[in-house]
């Protein structure tokens, strides 16, 4: 009888381990004129994490009226639908970035 008890809290553990409901990070790859953009998007934490100018950046999901922005105030990635572009401090320094399947 205490291995069926033992062998329940086994099961519900490790059932526990499987749920579903968390998708990791998602790696997406962007052409942007002749630069490649890769960025991980984890919907989660609402983020997204990619290098730019030499720097790991994490940038966190703002409010838009239209597509997804994320931004951490110095630099922004904005995309909608298979397109996006990044500004720096306002300006824009990637422009017509693509999603490559």
């Amino acid at each position: 009888m205490m291995r069926f008890f033992l062998a329940v809290a086994v099961m519900l553990t490790l059932s526990g381990c499987l749920w579903p409901g968390v998708t990791p990070p998602q790696t997406l790859h962007y052409r942007c004129g002749t630069l490649p953009l890769t960025l991980q998007q984890d919907n989660v934490r609402r983020q997204v994490r990619l290098v730019l100018d030499g720097n790991a950046l994490t940038l966190s999901q703002t409010l838009s009226a239209s597509g997804v922005r994320y931004s951490d105030g110095r630099y922004t990635f904005w995309s909608k639908g298979e397109g996006a572009f990044v500004e720096r401090d306002g300006y824009l320094i990637l422009n017509d970035c693509r999603l490559q399947r």
